[in-house]
C-alpha cells in the first residue's frame, strides 16, 4: 500500500468516527402557552359576603382563629338570607 492510499483510508475512518460524534440529537419539546399558563393558577374570586365579612372582621381587630371563626359564621349567615350585621351583632 502506497502512502497516498493508506492516508485516504486513515481520512476515510476518521470521518465515519467523527461523524457520530457530531450527530444532531432531537430537539427537547417546547413548552406551549397552555403549560405555562396551567401551571400559574389564577387567585380566587372572593364573593361580597366574604368581603364585607373581611372588612368587619378588621373593623373589630381579630386576628388569627378568632378572626377566621367570626368569618366562617358571618358567611353562613349572609348566605342563609340574614345581613352580615346581623351576624356582627350576635357576636358582641
Amino acid at each position: 500500500m502506497t502512502l497516498a492510499s493508506r492516508l485516504a483510508v486513515v481520512a476515510i475512518a476518521s470521518l465515519f468516527a467523527t461523524g457520530t460524534a457530531y450527530a444532531q440529537t432531537a430537539a427537547p419539546a417546547a413548552k406551549t402557552d397552555a403549560t405555562t399558563t396551567a401551571d400559574k393558577k389564577a387567585p380566587k374570586e372572593h364573593s361580597a359576603e366574604s368581603l364585607e365579612c373581611s372588612k368587619q372582621a378588621d373593623a373589630k381587630g381579630l386576628h388569627g382563629k378568632e378572626r377566621k371563626k367570626f368569618r366562617s359564621e358571618c358567611i353562613k349567615t349572609a348566605k342563609a338570607g340574614a345581613a352580615p350585621a346581623a351576624a356582627a351583632a350576635d357576636k358582641k
